[in-house]
């Protein structure tokens, strides 16, 4: 599990792709401190699990069906990534609770710097905009954001960054037409699935 609070912006630094599965190397020289081997890393929200460690980087399996299905699939080296190691119990829970499983992929549409905050607009699945809410939480790259607006008519989602994330995460460098991983709320999941469950025995 993690909060989608993005410890370090990390770099590919290889990518070697198989028949069934790739492995990313990423340098993030401050995250590997805590890593070990077995250890899940979410990485721009894709939870995965660390292969191997050196002093800066780390190695960690990805399904060719991840790569499909995330952003994952259009990395190359030298590609910025958000990066972060899973939640402690014994920590703060800042954030929202976000499980590392892609619900899909979204397209920005539209940026809009400001004095202090910054628009940022992505249209989303349509599947998706049922567990989109304004005030609620999502996930962008792994990112914890908070929906400022929900375009229900063209499946848009506003969120308003701030400095400190623009300048901690890849959020910064997406540009209109790039693509960025979901995550919705899973409790709006959940309380979709109850509500569907009861409708049926009705």
């Amino acid at each position: 599990m993690f909060t989608g609070l993005v410890q370090e912006l990390g770099k590919v630094t290889d990518i070697k792709v198989g028949e069934t599965s790739a492995i990313l190397t990423i340098e993030a020289p401050i995250s590997v401190r805590g890593i070990s081997k077995g250890d899940s890393v979410a990485i721009d929200g894709v939870c995965l699990t660390a292969i191997a460690i050196t002093d800066s980087t780390f190695a960690a399996d990805v399904m060719v069906q991840t790569l499909r299905v995330t952003t994952l699939g259009k990395l190359v080296k030298g590609s910025p990534v958000n990066v972060e190691l899973s939640a402690r119990l014994d920590s703060l829970m800042g954030g929202h609770i976000v499980q590392g499983h892609v619900d899909g992929i979204a397209e920005v549409v539209e940026r809009a710097p400001g004095e202090k905050w910054e628009k940022f607009v992505v249209r989303i699945p349509a599947h998706l905009s049922q567990f989109v809410v304004n005030q609620g939480s999502i996930a962008l790259d792994g990112v914890s954001l908070t929906v400022g607006e929900m375009n229900d008519a063209k499946n848009e989602v506003t969120v308003w960054l701030i400095p400190e994330t623009l300048a901690k995460t890849n959020l910064s460098q997406k540009v209109i037409g790039d693509t960025v991983n979901i995550e919705v709320d899973v409790l709006a999941k959940y309380v979709q699935r109850l509500i569907s469950k009861a409708a049926n025995h009705e």
